[in-house]
């Protein structure tokens, strides 16, 4: 997990960052991995009150591994763990299969999580940052969710997550363009909490003052929150089964070949 994303607990305070630079932290199959195991890590130890999730290098998470899309490609295959021979609509984690259980496991922990987001947060990079209970921008971040350039629909539990968060049209919009938003937008469209120049440091600030709260009423008020929402669970599945359909489809082929062709893309009716 170590080598994908990193944990460091102090004062009851988990600064978890994902440290694939290199890459500007990329989905590939030890990412998916690592942040699975994290929240798992995470979900058993007592002592963790607040958790501030962060990337490395020049991006919070640029999306899925373009290697991925690659072999997308040349064989089909849906650019996660177990690619063709995964089936997404199994639930091997709850409600969640394993692609969804990456996101879906921080909205899961029994205590914040806050996303401190810098660079960019594309794609699967974007759901990721939407199971955080909160936000913080830089001023130049940008948004997107980008699925839709890949001939494919949001499948990260992405879909529940936004639909509490968003107007319905906005919601619609983002989905159908894929087009890449600012901080500024994003605040406006209720998906930003903060914009700051630091936003890992304001993060863990904010993180140490709920810290400094009783954990049992923290724990509770993450509870009554959660439970707020709508039964994810249709959705859940509802995104699996759409992107099943989708995956190895001639035109989801066409588009990822497209895309990395540099050319428009040639759709059938």
């Amino acid at each position: 997990m170590e080598e994908r994303v990193s944990i460091s607990i102090s004062e009851g305070v988990a600064d978890v960052r994902l440290v694939r630079a290199d890459k500007m932290n990329a989905l590939d199959q030890a990412m998916f991995e690592a942040l699975v195991a994290a929240t798992d890590r995470l979900s058993k130890d007592k002592s963790v009150r607040v958790v501030v999730l962060s990337g490395e290098g020049r991006a919070f998470c640029a999306g899925l591994d373009m290697g991925r899309f690659a072999a997308m490609k040349e064989k089909g295959g849906n650019g996660i763990p177990g690619g063709e021979n995964r089936d997404l609509t199994k639930r091997t984690y709850g409600q969640a299969n394993f692609a969804q259980q990456a996101v879906w496991g921080w909205r899961q922990l029994p205590v914040p999580v806050i996303a401190a987001i810098h660079g960019v947060a594309f794609g699967g990079g974007f759901q990721l940052a939407l199971g955080a209970d909160m936000r913080f921008l830089t001023p130049d971040a940008r948004m997107s969710v980008m699925e839709i350039k890949w001939g494919l629909v949001p499948d990260m539990a992405g879909t529940p997550i936004l639909a509490s968060l968003v107007r319905d049209d906005i919601l619609r919009d983002l989905t159908y363009t894929g087009r890449i938003f600012s901080a500024q937008e994003a605040m406006a469209y209720g998906l930003a909490t903060r914009i700051c120049d630091d936003p890992r440091a304001a993060a863990l600030e904010v993180a140490r003052e709920i810290a400094g709260k009783s954990p049992d009423a923290i724990r509770a008020a993450k509870r009554l929150l959660n439970n707020l929402s709508v039964d994810p669970g249709p959705a859940l599945l509802a995104e699996s089964v759409e992107q099943q359909k989708l995956i190895g489809s001639a035109n989801q082929t066409e588009a990822v070949r497209a895309n990395l062709e540099k050319r428009a893309p040639k759709f059938a009716d």
